[in-house]
């Protein structure tokens, strides 16, 4: 797929740091304890105002300066979040009214946090069609569905917002490979039980908890560190390279703990693996697109280069997308 790749990226977190202190207080741990099981050491959460929206939509201004083009070129527009503004109408409605970008179609995608290599993999398609640039944003604002007292997940997530113009015939970053992987009977491992047609909100849920996040994380470690790997081997072989070919190494910034030890069994010899949770936190479908702007920002990617992203998360899922800057 060497004509499609990313013309421009930017990047929104809230201004409000939350310390592991603050984040950990009504659940018992404190930074010690976070950033010995985690290695994050803070993380980003909104102000009441906002909504994923407004952080992405921010996100989506930086990228498209980046990119020197304006909203009325955009064809296409789409958020990958878990946690959209509202039920209905898609998150990416609101970005498009904000923006003013008038003429693009605008869908969410919610592949938890794989959803931005999902969206990538579904705006590859669009530009196919529609042409001109395409807007891909992955946006997440956790801190308002975490149980402030549970300590699996309060630590764990962040707030925040990447973006990406995807376009064709690009000067770098093309997308060379993609890989797609959904793993349902696995779903009940990450979930937001309420607020659904399955279970939709009421007096007995908001008493038992049920709208908040939750996540069996002793199963989800065991998935991410038996599973990634095999994956990865299968789509470096379907893409024709092989792991010592790969520069960078891009994940979703889950655990910084966990990644660690992935990237061990992922034996990319050559490969600097990229995190931003240590000052970030999981960001959800944001993390990926964070952290390869902060990469770029820093003139880590030289032309040539191979960057593998990996997202992995709730459904359960994991993606995959080969960049060769």
């Amino acid at each position: 797929m060497p004509d499609t790749g990313i013309l421009g990226l930017g990047t929104y977190v809230p201004p409000r740091i939350v310390t592991n202190n603050e984040a950990g207080a009504n659940a018992g741990i404190d930074d010690e304890w976070i950033t010995r099981k985690t290695a994050i050491r803070q993380r980003r959460w909104a102000e009441p105002h906002q909504a994923t929206s407004d952080l992405a939509t921010h996100a989506a201004h930086t990228a498209l300066t980046n990119a020197h083009i304006t909203p009325d070129q955009l064809t296409t527009i789409v958020v990958a979040t878990s946690t959209p503004d509202r039920p209905q109408p898609p998150t990416a409605a609101y970005v498009q009214h904000q923006l003013r970008a008038t003429n693009a179609a605008a869908f969410d995608i919610n592949a938890v946090c794989s959803g931005e290599i999902f969206a990538l993999s579904t705006i590859h398609g669009a530009l196919t069609h529609r042409g001109g640039h395409a807007l891909l944003i992955g946006a997440d604002l956790y801190s308002r569905i975490l149980n402030p007292t549970d300590p699996k997940t309060i630590c764990l997530f962040g707030d925040g917002a990447g973006a990406m113009i995807i376009s064709h015939n690009t000067p770098h970053a093309h997308l060379r490979h993609l890989a797609l992987h959904t793993f349902g009977e696995l779903a009940h491992l990450i979930e937001v039980p309420a607020g659904g047609s399955r279970l939709p909100t009421n007096n007995h849920t908001l008493q038992t908890g049920s709208q908040y996040f939750t996540m069996n994380g002793r199963q989800v470690r065991q998935f991410v560190e038996e599973k990634l790997p095999q994956l990865t081997k299968q789509f470096l072989h379907e893409a024709g390279v092989t792991p010592d070919d790969i520069h960078h190494f891009i994940p979703h910034q889950a655990n910084g703990i966990m990644l660690e030890t992935v990237f061990t069994h992922l034996a990319l010899t050559h490969a600097t693996m990229h995190q931003t949770l240590t000052h970030y936190g999981n960001t959800g479908a944001a993390s990926i697109p964070i952290t390869l702007d902060k990469a770029t920002r820093e003139n880590a990617f030289k032309p040539g280069d191979l960057i593998l992203l990996a997202g992995f998360g709730g459904g359960m899922s994991a993606g995959f997308a080969l960049l060769e800057w």
